[in-house]
């Protein structure tokens, strides 16, 4: 089976030794991913942040193939997770419609200090025929 590797802006790439999605088959995983915007800017609340996260996911899914609609789970890593109706408020507008699983954990600490959420994402890749609930 062949592996699709998706990279993004990120300046971790190489150093690391990731991708920012890896899909094999139909199923894609997405990695921790941060608000890092186009201008290596962040923004400085919970919620621009959570969008500038998805956008990415989104960018990344697209480049294997997947959409935000093939998402089965997502992972939301927040280091105040006091602020979980910040972030939940944005990734409803994302998934509100699609509803994977999701989690919201919070953590001690990210690799730069300055990011409030990282975010996972994992996908399926199906024919869109069923809406799948139940």
């Amino acid at each position: 089976m062949n592996r699709v590797l998706a990279m993004s802006d990120s300046p971790y790439h190489e150093r690391i030794g990731f991708s920012r999605a890896v899909r094999t088959g139909p199923v894609v995983t997405v990695s921790g991913t941060a608000p890092i915007g186009k201008d290596g800017a962040l923004a400085p609340d919970v919620a621009g942040q959570v969008r500038r996260a998805l956008e990415i996911v989104g960018e990344a899914l697209e480049k294997v193939g997947a959409r935000l609609d093939h998402v089965t789970r997502t992972r939301v890593m927040m280091r105040d997770i006091t602020r979980w109706q910040e972030a939940a408020k944005i990734h409803g507008e994302f998934f509100g419609g699609i509803r994977p699983a999701a989690t919201f954990v919070e953590v001690s600490r990210f690799i730069d200090p300055n990011w409030l959420v990282e975010i996972e994402a994992d996908a399926y890749i199906h024919d869109g025929g069923e809406d799948g609930r139940v």
